[in-house]
């Protein structure tokens, strides 16, 4: 008998080569290791080379006995690979990685689901209904 094997995107991704970014951590000329902590958060600026998100997180005040939700906002640098995929609304993962320049020390790593319309369907979703 014949075995398929099954490869998943990420890998296919990693494999392809089609980054010519030096920072990338999948194809890149420099080591740029991804290590410490990892965020998810919505990307709400698309700038060349980096993605500006914000996620929320929950923070707790000893005064009041209470709980506050608080944002946060953090730059990270966006590999060639995955320029066209990651767009303005879409919910994505981030690494920590080395100092790239001043405000930038995440890689984005990968795109967890794109942008979703108010009644929870993705615009990719309502793009294909329409046509």
């Amino acid at each position: 008998m014949v075995e398929k094997i099954k490869t998943t995107k990420k890998e296919e991704s990693k494999t392809s080569g089609n980054c010519a970014d030096k920072f990338c951590p999948f194809h890149g000329r420099e080591a740029v290791k991804l290590r410490g902590r990892t965020f998810e958060g919505e990307v709400i600026n698309k700038l060349p080379g980096r993605v500006k998100i914000q996620f929320d997180r929950v923070s707790y005040i000893s005064k009041y006995e209470r709980f506050d939700r608080r944002r946060t906002k953090l730059h990270a640098r966006l590999p060639d690979c995955l320029k066209e995929e990651v767009h303005v609304g879409d919910w994505i993962q981030i690494s920590e990685c080395r100092p790239l320049s001043k405000i930038i020390h995440f890689i984005v790593t990968k795109k967890i689901r794109g942008k979703t319309a108010p009644n929870g369907v993705s615009s990719a979703e309502q793009k294909e209904k329409t046509q």
